[in-house]
């Protein structure tokens, strides 16, 4: 069925905003007509809303998501970062498969109450991409791969790819799936470049936590630190490779249009130079650097050499919520240009802006329907009153609509 959502004001983002517009969602789920009200017209049959008093926008974009892990939210109070990250591994290997797929299928709705109609997720169980299928979501599903031993990286890349192939049954047009080399303080060198051939040989885009932390970069660097002393620990023998994570990275053939960096924090002017002639991406997390103390990304000068950047809120384990809008002001953003960094600038940094990000002819009707006043910061986390995806009515007024497929 053909959709018609008028609203009091529409934001196209990629053209000026149109008070008492509209938009026509067709019944293939693309966008028909986008203008003002008097302009758009109702097909026959068509289910008409209304909201004269809210803002229609493109359906917001979240770039870094570890769905997977809901349940942990409050979970892990452990200051140090390494020791974040073990007490991480710790709780999910105590975790039930059935919790994960709660866990998911809760992030996604969650995500739905708040607008966002897209995800970049990185996990390791299947059960996001599972639940993005099954509930009728958007977005790509990273799947994880970890192995720091390079003695077993073959062991390593045999299981990831055999994960893969009973998850590519999961995909479609909506949900695409990815590989995801975790870290540079998880995955040994060997790994990294045989899952980089692996990935570009199908076709399959690239995320990777990367110059996250300082202890990210002394391990890289000098071989020292608390992931080196954890590695070692394990009979893992860590050298210094006298470079920053990013160079690393770059030389192992990681780099490529379609990598997404996730948090890429500590950055010289070479690693940027680098992420450009690239065509790499970054996912900006600023909450989840922030609690986490691992210093201020340098925005400016990534967004200045034409990197790509978008917002992602990272886990809840790590910030509480899945709130963009908090992200976004976090970054020193509001407003149109807020809305812009969660929308095209998000589908720009996932490489589908052709598809997504902003309310276009022809454009999947992602979209969301928020109170005006959503858009202008500081405020309580906002709540969609629509949310649409693929011209389906996914979230409404609190009672989220979707099944399985």
């Amino acid at each position: 069925m053909a959709l018609r959502i008028r609203a009091g004001s529409v934001h196209p983002v990629t053209a000026p905003p149109i008070s008492d517009g509209a938009v026509l969602v067709d019944d293939a789920g693309k966008i028909a007509a986008v203008g003002p009200h008097a302009r758009v017209p109702t097909p026959p049959g068509a289910q008409a809303l209304e909201f004269p008093d809210a803002a229609l926008v493109p359906g917001l974009i979240n770039c870094h998501t570890h769905l997977e892990l809901m349940h942990l939210a409050g979970r892990n109070p452990e200051p140090g970062f390494a020791a974040w990250i073990h007490r991480i591994r710790e709780l999910k290997d105590a975790t039930p498969p059935d919790e994960f797929r709660r866990s998911a299928e809760q992030g996604v709705r969650d995500c739905w109450t708040r607008g966002v109609t897209c995800v970049a997720d990185t996990g390791s169980t299947g059960a996001v991409v599972e639940a993005l299928a099954r509930l009728g979501g958007r977005g790509i599903a990273y799947h994880e791969v970890f192995g720091p031993d390079p003695a077993l990286a073959e062991p390593s890349l045999a299981r990831f790819r055999d994960e893969v192939a009973a998850l590519r049954k999961w995909t479609s047009f909506q949900v695409g799936l990815g590989a995801s080399p975790h870290a540079p303080y998880t995955v040994s060198a060997d790994l990294y470049r045989a899952v980089a051939q692996e990935a570009y040989r199908d076709g399959l885009p690239l995320a990777v936590h990367l110059a996250e932390s300082r202890e990210e970069v002394e391990l890289v660097r000098d071989g020292a630190g608390p992931f080196a002393e954890l590695l070692r620990a394990r009979g893992i023998a860590v050298a210094a490779q006298g470079c920053t994570p990013v160079a690393l990275l770059a030389r192992l053939g990681v780099l490529r249009l379609g990598t997404l960096c996730i948090h890429a924090v500590h950055l010289n002017a070479r690693d940027i130079a680098l992420l450009r002639d690239a065509r790499a991406a970054v996912a900006h997390c600023p909450r989840s650097n922030r609690a986490h103390g691992h210093g201020v990304a340098p925005l400016a000068a990534l967004r200045a050499a034409g990197v790509r950047v978008g917002l992602g809120t990272d886990s809840v384990v790590s910030v509480g919520d899945l709130d963009l809008w908090a992200e976004a002001e976090a970054a020193g953003w509001q407003g149109e240009e807020a809305l812009r960094m969660l929308t095209i600038e998000g589908a720009r940094a996932l490489c589908w802006e052709r598809v997504i990000g902003s309310l276009e002819v022809g454009k999947a009707a992602d979209l969301a329907v928020f109170p005006p006043t959503a858009l202008y910061r500081p405020l309580p986390p906002p709540t969609a009153l629509v949310t649409v995806v693929a011209g389906r009515i996914v979230h409404q007024a609190r009672a989220e609509i979707g099944g399985e497929r």
